[in-house]
């Protein structure tokens, strides 16, 4: 069954005020850039947002921030954002740092149905306030819970019309997580493809975590931050 969507306007309106939406991509890079875009358009309020972290100030997630549709933040980085950094202050956004380690087994843990897992990263630290400690062969750890969302936003490579996906290069990093741990997942693609064009060996999302798949006409691909050699 082909689950290509038409149109970015129409590949959101499943995602609700409220909703918590884990979103794949580290910085700008990866990111599902039109997606995110269509969702800043359509003005979905009070999200939980969960993202290695928020963009910058006029791209990416940072969009949304812009819109103030953000409600809370879960990421392991903040540090190039200055309306994010505005937000928390006033008290207008509520912030969760969590260890980028920690932050993508906890959505790996959400995708493959385990509830939590003990790590002793964070001990004796600001995060390990109010957690359950337990300790393994002499080393403390923290339990830490597992992170699913109602719906899950990631950027591949490649797609064919059955959901299947193949990520490149950077793009690897937390989408096939995020893809998993979506109760429903929308991908966007460069390439979108038939049936039995991508080799099965190659396949890094299986077309049974997706549930809708749309490709991009145009990707702007910012980079962050460039650095170049002195000639």
């Amino acid at each position: 069954m082909s689950k290509v969507t038409t149109s970015f306007e129409e590949s959101v309106r499943s995602i609700k005020d409220g909703d918590t939406v884990i979103v794949g991509g580290f910085g700008l890079s990866g990111i599902p850039e039109n997606t995110i875009k269509a969702l800043a358009e359509q003005g979905t309020k009070n999200l939980t947002v969960v993202s290695n972290n928020c963009g910058v100030d006029d791209w990416g997630l940072g969009l949304l921030l812009q819109n103030k549709q953000i409600k809370k933040m879960i990421a392991s980085y903040v540090g190039e954002n200055k309306t994010f950094e505005a937000q928390y202050l006033s008290g207008e956004l509520e912030v969760e740092l969590v260890p980028q380690g920690t932050l993508a087994e906890r959505i790996r843990a959400g995708g493959a149905g385990i509830r939590g897992f003990y790590t002793p990263t964070g001990v004796g630290t600001p995060i390990a306030e109010g957690k359950e400690h337990k300790e393994f062969n002499g080393k403390m750890c923290l339990l830490e819970e597992a992170i699913t969302g109602d719906v899950a936003l990631v950027k591949a490579w490649k797609g064919d019309t059955f959901g299947n996906l193949v990520y490149r290069y950077t793009a690897r990093n937390f989408n096939p997580i995020a893809a998993a741990a979506g109760q429903h997942t929308i991908a966007e693609v460069e390439e979108l493809v038939e049936p039995g064009d991508i080799d099965p060996n190659y396949v890094h999302t299986p077309g049974i975590y997706v549930q809708n798949i749309i490709k991009g006409e145009a990707f702007e691909k910012r980079i962050e931050k460039l650095t170049v050699r002195q000639a």
